[in-house]
């Protein structure tokens, strides 16, 4: 296979996966929604209120930074603009760095692994988060990763997704109305563990929707990469045919001269 149908493939899978990326965000939001409703019909509910249920966090300044880059090749400029944000990272704070295109040695790594490893690795993330949580060891945890708006623009964002208020204004208005009409209720067991896990699983969730769009990001970069990669080796090939046009030329312009000679010189003759 030549190399210019090798980036075709690499370019036109690329787009692939941003669309795969895009329909993977919509059902995670789709789970993010129902964990808000769950999360918010229990903190708001009267009986839970009269008991109050706390659900204040770590008041430390330690945080937990999750870090997202890329498996890919030619995403140089990707990883850089991540990489910035780790060399600032505090020292006391734990990290999650996922991506094997980052490398770099600071301290506190909870958690080293490849973007194509995150699937089957994602048990491990929900339990460093509810570990954090349950402890009160966090005062904050946060994102980096390179947020996909569209096929323009992508940028490098940092998103704290804890603390966060889970008040009945973080939903539409008709869970709003749902919960409002929702009878009390009572739970057998520790409420206050059984809140944290819905939180660590709602955090686990927006680490799986900003892998998404990360995903998605680092593919419209390849792409890019890919289009000017075709556009030079077009450029290339361009080039070489007219130099072999131009020797072509040549050689037969050669050999007219050569004929017109000989015909020149058998007259003479």
């Amino acid at each position: 296979m030549s190399v210019r149908n090798v980036v075709k493939v690499m370019n036109f899978y690329a787009l692939l996966r941003v669309n795969n990326a895009r329909k993977k965000v919509e059902k995670a939001f789709s789970y993010e929604r129902e964990l808000k409703y769950v999360i918010s019909s229990i903190i708001n509910n009267r009986i839970f209120k009269q008991e109050n249920l706390s659900l204040e966090f770590s008041k430390n300044e330690k945080e937990l930074n999750i870090y997202i880059g890329s498996d890919l090749g030619f995403c140089s400029s990707f990883n850089s603009d991540v990489l910035s944000y780790m060399k600032d990272d505090e020292d006391k704070n734990d990290k999650i760095i996922i991506g094997k295109r980052i490398k770099i040695d600071i301290p506190n790594i909870k958690l080293y692994i490849d973007k194509e490893q995150f699937n089957s690795s994602h048990d491990k993330i929900y339990e460093i988060v509810l570990d954090g949580i349950l402890n009160n060891i966090y005062s904050k945890i946060n994102i980096i990763y390179i947020h996909y708006y569209n096929l323009n623009k992508q940028e490098i964002v940092k998103r704290t997704i804890l603390p966060f208020d889970f008040g009945e204004d973080v939903l539409d208005k008709q869970d709003s109305r749902e919960i409002n009409k929702l009878d009390d209720f009572v739970v057998e067991g520790d409420l206050s563990y059984i809140i944290f896990n819905l939180i660590s699983l709602y955090i686990s969730n927006e680490i799986k929707i900003a892998e998404a769009w990360s995903w998605a990001s680092e593919n419209v970069e390849r792409q890019v990469f890919t289009s000017e990669s075709l556009k030079k080796i077009d450029e290339k090939e361009e080039e070489k045919q007219m130099e072999e046009r131009k020797l072509r030329h040549a050689k037969e312009f050669k050999t007219i001269v050569e004929k017109n000679n000989r015909k020149k010189k058998y007259k003479e003759e």
